[in-house]
């Protein structure tokens, strides 16, 4: 048995602490991505409290496979970061603790936290699948509740127009209401005009009873008929009255239709169902397919006595002769032929348009069997994720050595957004059939997975590759761009420079940076053939770059603050992108053939030898006035 170690407990606690909260937030965003796709059919239909906490809650348990992944990424991230901000992984580390042992427990507690998500994919994700598909598609065929406005006429319920000139809110009094009811056909509306009326709904929310005072009812006696003129007068009935009813169906209920519907979906099955399904349908659509085959066998291409391929010229080519033998194609007078090659030009054409009629029928069945096979699939995916993101986050929060909220947070958003794409694109790629299901589905795992082991892998080995300081630098040596040197008057210097002997070390420097100027001639266009197949070492200028910066720490101990002040003129010498543009032979032979990419990249070591050149004149003036400057310091001293 494997002895669970107080650095074990330790790190478990932290990371547990912080997965509660970030699974929270998680599972709270996604819900809120999730609500605002459907807030058209939630918003309007008058749902009670109650509908409205199952609706949520069938929902989180469907985003709960999703929310774990992310979960964990954003936990490993900021729990790993705060442990290297606070210097806890570097004392883990110093005491012979290397990081794969500092994470073991966590990758136990993530690996079964794979195995949850697992299950809920398989055993409660289906039924909550249901159960809220059942929902949605029950809130949509749901009415709307009665918002009636003032000033203009309502037409949201059923066969009835209603005009309210205001309204009292607290009383739910309506005042100047005019009723335009049409329930009888449009000819035949009934108009209403009143000082007040009151609008509610039935106890078993089947009607609206709408009670009228103090008005008067109109009705034609007689439909009107379009043969009519304007001027034979129309008979009508005016009803007036104290107090009316008038009963309006309008179905405002909210019951859940037969959960049986959506028994064929491919989210509401397990595993085992979701095989079955696959098969039943591939089986229904070959023996569909199958049939239209022979029925168009049959109606088309079946001729006794004639082989296959000439079937369909046998066909139209004419009666026999009196021998019974057909006439062969070549044998038919030109108008014959012409008559022929029409009609089998038809019949091709009712055969592409019987095809046509028939492929939505199997192109839909196979479409619904490839989401069950990517449902399949996803269910083993977004278990593994959980620990593939682990892999991802925990690693880089060490690298990274930054907790909090703020850059995990970012990192994790990023980071999951890319497996998102992937994801998706591989699903639907699988989805029409362009690529094997099994491959689109995995696609972010091949991806990823790689990605997990190499960050794992670097960060095991202390790499700094994710440092930002190291990548602010090399950005700035790939782009040319010089930080300004920074030598300051030392309040302690243990021992002073030699001037006599940097005096001439500094006149050694000017020599050699003149003979290189000579030398190379940086001001012209670098040779094609010899900067891409025969490129040359750069030996000369990285010496004289080492030399110049050796004797720049010497004299930085100097007091002379004039003398400072001149060294930090000096510049950066770029030594490697004036000869050849990569250090590897072979990256230079295949950007040297690529002639386009070649003269872009030559265009820019020209750029780099005429700042070289810049540099190597600005290095022998600053040589001279350091010279003049030393000369002055070694007279005062005498």
């Amino acid at each position: 048995m494997v002895a669970v170690k107080k650095i074990d407990l330790y790190v478990l606690r932290k990371f547990a602490s912080l997965f509660v909260g970030a699974f929270c937030i998680c599972l709270f965003v996604l819900m809120m991505q999730f609500m605002w796709r459907y807030i058209d059919e939630l918003i309007g239909k008058g749902l009670t409290m109650d509908v409205l906490a199952e609706f949520f809650w069938y929902m989180s348990m469907t985003l709960v496979p999703m929310a774990l992944p992310l979960s964990i990424l954003l936990t490993a991230l900021i729990s790993f970061g705060n442990m290297g901000e606070s210097l806890e992984l570097t004392a883990m580390k110093s005491a012979g603790i290397p990081l794969l042992r500092i994470m073991r427990p966590l990758i136990v507690a993530c690996g079964l936290t794979g195995v949850v998500s697992f299950y809920f994919q398989n055993v409660v994700s289906p039924k909550a699948q249901k159960q809220l598909t059942r929902m949605l598609v029950t809130m949509k065929e749901t009415s709307p509740a009665i918002e009636i406005p003032e000033g203009v006429f309502y037409n949201g319920i059923p066969d009835v127009n209603l005009y309210v000139k205001s309204k009292d809110v607290k009383t739910g009094m309506l005042y100047d209401v005019i009723i335009y009811k049409m329930d009888q056909g449009f000819e035949n509306a009934q108009i209403v005009v009143a000082d007040s009326a009151c609008l509610e709904t039935t106890a078993d929310k089947h009607f609206l009873k709408l009670t009228i005072y103090s008005g008067e009812q109109f009705e034609n006696l007689r439909a009107q008929s379009s043969q009519l003129t304007t001027a034979i007068q129309v008979p009508y009935d005016r009803e007036t009255f104290d107090e009316k009813t008038l009963l309006i169906d309008f179905d405002s209920g909210f019951e859940l239709m037969n959960e049986g519907m959506f028994n064929g979906m491919a989210r509401v099955k397990n595993l085992k169902e979701l095989v079955r399904g696959a098969d039943s349908i591939y089986h229904y659509c070959d023996s569909v397919g199958y049939e239209y085959y022979k029925s168009l066998d049959t109606k088309y291409l079946a001729l006794p006595a004639v082989s296959r391929a000439d079937s369909t010229k046998a066909l139209l080519l004419g009666k026999r002769d009196n021998a019974g033998v057909r006439p062969t194609f070549d044998q038919l007078p030109p108008d014959r032929q012409l008559v022929a090659v029409q009609r089998a030009q038809t019949q091709v054409k009712n055969i592409m348009t019987d095809l046509d009629w028939e492929q939505p029928v199997t192109k839909q069945g196979y479409t619904n069997a490839r989401r069950h096979w990517i449902e399949w699939h996803q269910k083993f995916t977004l278990s593994l994720a959980c620990l593939i993101f682990f892999f991802i986050g925990a690693p880089l929060g060490a690298i990274i050595r930054k907790g909090g909220l703020g850059l995990p947070t970012v990192v994790s958003v990023i980071i999951f957004i890319f497996y998102y794409i992937i994801n998706t694109s591989g699903m639907k790629l699988g989805k029409e059939g362009s690529i094997p299901v099994w491959l689109g589905m995995w696609m972010s795992t091949m991806v990823l997975a790689p990605c997990g082991a190499w960050i794992t892998w670097r960060a095991n080995n202390d790499s700094v590759v994710f440092n930002l300081s190291t990548f602010t630098a090399r950005l700035r040596r790939w782009w040319g761009i010089r930080t300004s040197r920074n030598y300051y008057r030392k309040d302690v210097v243990i021992s002073q420079p030699d001037y006599a002997v940097e005096r001439e070390r500094l006149q050694t420097l000017t020599a050699q940076c003149q003979v290189y100027l000579a030398e190379h001639h940086l001001l012209r266009l670098p040779n094609y053939k010899r900067l891409y197949f025969a490129p040359r070492p750069a030996d000369a200028i990285a010496d004289i770059s080492r030399q110049m910066e050796e004797m720049l720490e010497r004299l930085s101990n100097s007091r002379d603050a004039r003398l400072l002040t001149i060294m930090n003129r000096y510049p950066e010498l770029m030594t490697k992108a004036h000869l050849s543009p990569f250090a590897h032979r072979g990256t230079n032979f295949a950007i040297g053939v690529l002639v386009p990419v070649g003269i872009l990249v030559a265009w820019r070591i020209w750029r780099c030898r005429i700042r070289l050149y810049r540099d190597l004149k600005l290095i022998c003036k600053i040589d001279g006035e350091m010279t003049a400057r030393i000369n002055q310091i070694l007279n005062h001293q005498s």
